[in-house]
């Protein structure tokens, strides 16, 4: 279990090191925005974002098992960390989140890590899918221009609200958003290394300032950002309260696992290595308990931004470091400027990240696979969608082990 940047630094040098500096930077200017935009999108204070990037993406780094993972709040907490606050407030989702890193840090300790790749593809597939279509509608009001605060996340009351206010749709709000979404994916197409996403975020967010349109912004609806870190500090802890949030800690150590892991698996394959599983699901224990302790929110590693830092020129996980560290030092000089996001933008930026989280390019193998795994990736999307996570994963993990089991028999029956 011994973390990767151990390895790393016996032939540390200083080509590399500037290497991973500008990778870095790369990356914290990626994860900044995308920080932003999940914790609002959980239901969060935007600032508790960037204390997630900043706690866990160093802790992930300097105890991971991959050379070039990037930590941080990913897309995929969002529906379990908006329903946590939901039911059990802020105080819970801290709760939740440092009993998670507990569990995780166990799970390494047990050598656990490789037990992940037991979980079916198809339930990984089908609950990613469900998530990014929660995402993609929970990002619609701010898109309109609609504000939808205290409205579940999930399609069943999230839909309905917005066909409801309808008439009070904002038509700069919509302009702003798919204008964001628009420079996006230009810039990411015509220089795939540069960060585009914060010069669309900047471009548009200026206009949206200059030209004075009522447009909501970060500093409209929350105040500004802080310019520190919050001091750490330990949750309320009591029995009943751990007792009530196990569930929710439960699916959150999980989504980190298979997150993580998943992550330093694509990461292996764009430089030729090799992670060490046990090492990353400890790391991220540590990460989730760190990021608690200072009330941040889960946090876990970043498909998109570990494939910008390779992509960037990151070698080791220094660079998930300075990553860490770039963004504390913008957070400590330029907080206000984040103030002047628009809002409709950043729901055009999570509306891409919910497009690529369900991964489009592997829809045709889905269709192709046997009927038994399309039928359980069908089956867990579903319950994503219309259930919760923890009945989608329990009962698909349970199905697809069954049907694992079946497929044994046969072979060796």
């Amino acid at each position: 279990m011994q973390p990767k940047i151990l390895t790393t630094m016996r032939d540390y040098s200083p080509a590399l090191f500037v290497s991973d500096a500008l990778a870095g930077l790369t990356v914290a200017m990626v994860a900044i925005p995308l920080s932003i935009a999940i914790a609002i999108a959980s239901g969060a204070d935007p600032a508790k974002g960037l204390v997630t990037a900043v706690i866990g993406g160093l802790l992930i780094s300097l105890l991971g098992g991959s050379r070039v993972q990037i930590g941080g709040p990913t897309g995929a907490f969002i529906v379990v960390v908006f329903g946590v606050i939901a039911d059990h407030g802020y105080d819970g989702l801290v709760l939740a989140t440092a009993m998670a890193g507990v569990i995780l840090i166990v799970a390494g300790w047990l050598r656990a890590g490789r037990l992940i790749a037991l979980v079916p593809e198809a339930v990984v597939n089908g609950f990613t899918i469900g998530i990014a279509l929660i995402i993609a509608f929970s990002q619609l009001g701010d898109l309109l221009g609609l504000d939808l605060r205290g409205v579940p996340a999930d399609l069943a009351e999230k839909a309905p609200a917005i066909w409801a206010a309808r008439g009070d749709i904002n038509p700069l709000a919509v302009v702003t958003g798919i204008a964001a979404m628009v420079l996006i994916v230009v810039l990411r197409r015509a220089f795939p290394r540069f960060p585009g996403l914060v010069v669309a975020m900047a471009v548009v967010s200026a206009g949206v300032m200059l030209a004075a349109m009522p447009v909501e912004t970060i500093a409209g609806r929350y105040g500004e950002l802080p310019r520190a870190l919050p001091w750490p500090s330990v949750p309320d802890i009591t029995f009943a309260k751990v007792a009530e949030l196990l569930p929710s800690a439960l699916v959150i150590a999980f989504l980190a696992a298979v997150e993580s892991l998943l992550s330093a698996m694509v990461a292996d394959r764009m430089i030729g290595s090799q992670h060490r599983p046990n090492a990353e699901v400890s790391a991220q224990g540590w990460a989730n308990l760190g990021s608690a302790l200072f009330g941040g929110m889960p946090a876990t590693g970043a498909i998109a931004r570990t494939a910008t830092n390779v992509n960037a020129g990151g070698k080791t996980p220094v660079a998930g470091v300075l990553h860490a560290a770039f963004i504390l030092l913008i957070m400590l000089a330029a907080a206000p400027l984040a103030g002047y996001l628009a809002l409709p933008a950043l729901a055009g930026l999570l509306l891409i990240t919910a497009w690529n989280m369900s991964e489009p390019h592997k829809w045709r193998s889905y269709w192709a696979a046997p009927v038994a795994d399309r039928a359980l990736l069908l089956l867990t999307l579903l319950l994503t969608v219309a259930a919760d996570l923890t009945i989608a994963i329990g009962t698909g993990v349970a199905l697809g082990l069954l049907l694992r089991l079946s497929k044994s028999r046969k072979l060796f029956g």
